[in-house]
């Protein structure tokens, strides 16, 4: 399935996207793409729709158009869709081509963007220095030589990196059509069908090689061109093997290939025309360095990705059985159901919510502060379905006085402002870890509070067994140890919806 154009509208971690989606225990069906999209901060409710009443639906939704997950938003009569493309279609057409079912969604601030590292504009600042420096050193037909190497780089490296599930625009455009795969029917065959095996590498990488070595020979030695003139005409047995793939094995041709053989033609002309024959030994054996070490270096990180690749793979594979909803379930209620005496201090969310978590932790733990935004996060995506109760473990008999002016300050705050202000101080500390500026904020003078609320749950909490900070309880169900506290967002949904849990 292809979601590149749905993704790039709602600005999401594509490779987070793909791995969580990959990962549902029930993938790849309605409810892994809905979970993913809750996952990543869009909230969203799915529901089979008749289309008599589709008319009501709001101008954006999400419905299975030509059979994939797509984002569509009306203008009247006239429809947008995002998918692996963009394009327009009528009220008709979208009625006739879709299923009923629809995904209504809420974007939230919360939604986690594309934070993938793009290497493009560093490549193309250095295309832009060496296309400068050619221009300012060189001779016109170097410089023409260089660009083409450089063009047949990019390419080269489009493809390589496609290989690992980057989509590369540049190579779909090239290939056209409208295909669903990566890289698209008439190319794909190309590639498969390309039988060369040196260390992992096939024909498409060592056009990389290839690519790379020439530029960097014609940039660095300008002498080198008896070099670039062998290495241009070699490369015509690359160009007479592709074509016979292309027209005699598969019966069709590839756009790329094409594209790079038509780089290469330009290439073998401008030597066969320009460059001399005059060359040196020493110009020679840098030459078979650069190569070699290229080659090597390509088939080192091409192993590495492919191992990379496969983990991934592998990891999607355990996450679906880690993910499954009735495992945890049971997992969960394993434990003996913890009832606590005192559920109202440090009270915070919908009070009346059937789901409830308490939190028990040390403001000192070092741990706890990932546990605490972990608790936090949830509040703020599922505001009127769960109530969260912060259970600090503290004893004045055991504790300084610094402790007991921050718990003082956290039940002034709780006592006397708005929940979120308290949120937001209990937030705060864990963030500076700075007693004075906690008493700053909560704008406290003194220490008069009672806490003889917060002492007495530190004892239910040490009568319950739980002496080690920070533990997650959900309806008195202490969080599995089989799973790590992060997965509870995989789970919180079906758990707010699970009346027997809830019941």
């Amino acid at each position: 399935m292809n979601f590149e154009k749905l993704i790039d509208y709602f600005k999401l971690d594509k490779q987070e996207f793909y791995f969580q989606f990959s990962s549902h225990p029930n993938y790849p069906s309605a409810l892994a793409f809905s979970d993913t999209l809750n996952f990543l901060g869009l909230n969203n409710d799915a529901y089979e729709l008749d289309k008599e009443f589709w008319d009501e639906l709001p101008e954006e939704y999400i419905a299975v158009v030509d059979h994939s997950f797509s984002l569509v938003k009306k203008k009247g009569n006239q429809f947008t869709i995002y998918s692996d493309k963009i394009k327009n279609i009528t009220k008709e057409e979208l009625y006739k081509n879709s299923s009923e079912f629809v995904l209504l969604f809420e974007k939230t601030e919360s939604t986690k963007k594309n934070s993938s590292f793009s290497y493009k504009p560093i490549i193309y600042s250095v295309f832009g220095l060496i296309i400068l420096y050619s221009l300012l050193q060189l001779s016109w037909y170097e410089t023409v030589f260089n660009i083409l190497s450089l063009a047949g780089v990019y390419i080269s490296l489009e493809l390589f990196n496609q290989k690992f599930g980057q989509e590369s625009a540049v190579v779909n455009n090239i290939c056209g059509g409208t295909a669903k795969n990566t890289i698209l029917s008439s190319c794909s065959k190309i590639f498969s069908s390309d039988k060369i095996n040196v260390l992992g590498l096939k024909l498409s990488d060592f056009s990389l090689v290839y690519f790379l070595g020439i530029a960097f020979m014609g940039l660095i030695f300008p002498d080198a061109q008896f070099i670039l003139r062998i290495t241009a005409l070699i490369s015509a047995l690359v160009i007479v093997y592709s074509l016979y793939v292309q027209f005699f094995v598969e019966k069709s041709f590839c756009r790329v290939c094409l594209l790079i053989i038509l780089i290469l033609l330009s290439q073998i002309g401008i030597s066969e025309l320009y460059f001399s024959w005059g060359s040196s030994l020493g110009i020679v054996f840098i030459s078979i360095i650069v190569f070699a070490s290229l080659f090597f270096t390509l088939a080192f990180f091409n192993n590495l990705l492919n191992e990379k690749e496969e983990l991934k793979r592998s990891n999607a594979k355990n996450l679906r059985f880690k993910r499954n909803y009735d495992l945890f379930k049971r997992e969960l209620l394993d434990k003996e159901k913890i009832e606590f005496s005192d559920n109202n201090t440090f009270f915070v969310g919908n009070k009346s919510a059937k789901l409830h978590l308490s939190i028990v932790s040390n403001p000192y733990c070092g741990f706890c502060k990932d546990a605490h935004k972990i608790v936090e996060n949830l509040l703020h995506q599922y505001p009127n379905d769960i109530s969260v109760q912060m259970r600090f473990n503290y004893s004045p008999d055991q504790q300084n006085e610094k402790f007991t002016h921050l718990i003082s300050d956290f039940m002034h705050t709780y006592k006397n402002k708005f929940e979120r202000e308290f949120i937001e101080l209990v937030e705060y500390w864990f963030e500076t870890r700075d007693e004075s500026k906690v008493r700053q904020k909560a704008g406290t003078t003194s220490s008069n509070e009672n806490l003889t609320p917060v002492v007495n749950m530190a004892i239910e909490n040490k009568n319950a067994g739980i002496n080690f900070t920070p533990i997650i309880l959900i309806n008195g169900y202490q969080f599995p140890d089989k799973y790590d506290r992060e997965d509870i967002y995989y789970f919180i949904g079906e758990l707010i919806e699970d009346e027997d849990f809830l019941a």
